[in-house]
């Protein structure tokens, strides 16, 4: 029995996507905990490009069996739209997906709160959201009374449930709407339409998945977003609304973490950051810039510019920590290839301390002053490498420390967005 799980170490936008397409072979279920359709992953094979939000990375795999578990929350129309969409290009669905009846509901309210939500922040400042209704849907779901989950859709109740739900949202934030509040009978006819259409997918995950465990079966969890987001965790206020580093992996997915026997730690070479809040390494200059377009750092969902920086190694090391990570995988090691010289972040200078350990307040890391090692660059095209050997030897010297600095050692590395272009050096 083995089971894996890839989490994001950073902002997000760690390229996870192609790493557990490539670990999908070797696994029989891949499993996705947490988050909604606010997270992108990208898969490049074959020469084709696959965006996914909600549906794991291996549902490319025709054998393997994906699992959205009862830690995400789901807005029907954009599942819908990316099960099509796989359908049109000849992807297997039908018998390859399970969708938890647990996983809670979004619905329009959802999103017209994440709007007024985001502006509402006390610093002034957007906190990032995507606008998708994810934090909303989260938030309901911890206060239980306007709840609905995947498995309701399907009771006799349901239409009572959402003409109550309906009815105490356009009295609430219904003032703070144009146009109109929201028509119940309209919500109803919708979503008994998307309850139709998802029903073949719609199962008990959780006991599902502790059969698969106790049977041996090799599962793979695929985590979203990246770990300084976590809600608990991360740099709050300005992070995602579920728990997305390693500390929310049994929770999201219903698998005890006794079962877990390995976790990789996926990085950047460098580090971007989405929305608002804090970044000590950010370069908003013409190295940002070119990081950027060279590594086409724009939303995967949003297609908003990402910002820039240098791999900040004080941030990783507390995730790496935080996640129980094993082993890194360090991604888009190609990006930095035109750089004369790199950095990296080994240090803060807060208030005239030197500190190495990830500050708890989101102003003391706003007032961080990063503290660089610089390292001469490589100046050499790695794309077409397949060994670890053969690349520069300032490539591997910087990758030497950041496995020293985040005291893990680099499994895999990534110099291509193609799944050939990856180099496994455990």
């Amino acid at each position: 029995m083995s089971v894996t799980c890839v989490i994001g170490l950073q902002w997000g936008d760690e390229a996870k996507g192609k790493l557990v397409d490539l670990l999908t072979d070797d696994h029989e279920i891949v499993v996705r905990y947490q988050g909604g359709s606010n997270a992108g992953h990208t898969v490049v094979t074959g020469g084709q490009t696959y965006k996914l939000s909600l549906i794991p990375s291996g549902i490319l795999s025709p054998r393997v069996q994906c699992v959205v578990t009862g830690g995400v929350v789901l807005n029907p129309a954009s599942i819908l739209q990316e099960i099509d969409g796989l359908v049109a290009r000849d992807i297997k669905v039908s018998d390859n997906l399970m969708l938890s009846d647990r996983a809670h509901v979004i619905f329009p309210w959802h999103v017209a709160e994440d709007a007024i939500l985001d502006k509402s922040c006390s610093s002034g400042e957007n906190i990032g959201t995507t606008m998708r209704g994810i934090g909303p849907c989260y938030r309901d779901k911890v206060a239980r009374s306007f709840a609905v989950r995947l498995g309701d859709m399907y009771r006799s109740d349901f239409k009572d449930k959402l003409q109550y739900i309906t009815e105490a949202k356009n009295a609430t934030i219904g003032p703070l709407l144009t146009p109109a509040p929201f028509n119940s009978s309209e919500i109803v006819a919708e979503y008994l339409g998307y309850a139709q259409r998802l029903k073949p997918f719609v199962r008990d995950t959780t006991s599902y998945l502790l059969h698969a465990v106790e049977s041996g079966k090799r599962i793979l969890l695929e985590g979203a977003q990246g770990a300084l987001l976590d809600v608990d965790h991360g740099t709050y206020p300005f992070v995602t609304s579920s728990n997305s580093s390693g500390v929310g992996v049994s929770a999201g997915s219903g698998i005890p973490g006794r079962w877990i026997k390995k976790v990789i730690g996926v990085v950047k070479a460098y580090s971007t950051r989405v929305g608002g809040g804090p970044f000590p390494t950010e370069q908003d200059n013409d190295i940002g810039q070119h990081i950027r377009d060279r590594g086409n750092e724009y939303g995967t969902v949003t297609r908003r510019p990402r910002r820039c920086g240098w791999f900040d190694a004080v941030a990783v090391r507390y995730t790496a920590r935080l996640s129980g990570v094993d082993a890194l995988a360090v991604m888009l090691l190609d990006v930095l290839a035109e750089l004369p010289e790199l950095k990296i972040c080994t240090a803060y200078e807060i208030d005239g301390e030197r500190v190495t350990d990830f500050p708890s307040h989101v102003d003391d890391l706003r007032h961080a002053k990063p503290v660089y090692e610089t390292m001469p660059g490589w100046q050499k095209d790695i794309t077409k490498v397949r060994k670890l050997a053969d690349l520069p030897q300032e490539a591997r010297n910087y990758l030497d420390r950041l496995s020293a600095l985040i005291e893990r050692p680099v499994e895999v590395v990534s110099i291509g967005p193609d799944r050939e272009q990856t180099i496994f050096a455990g």
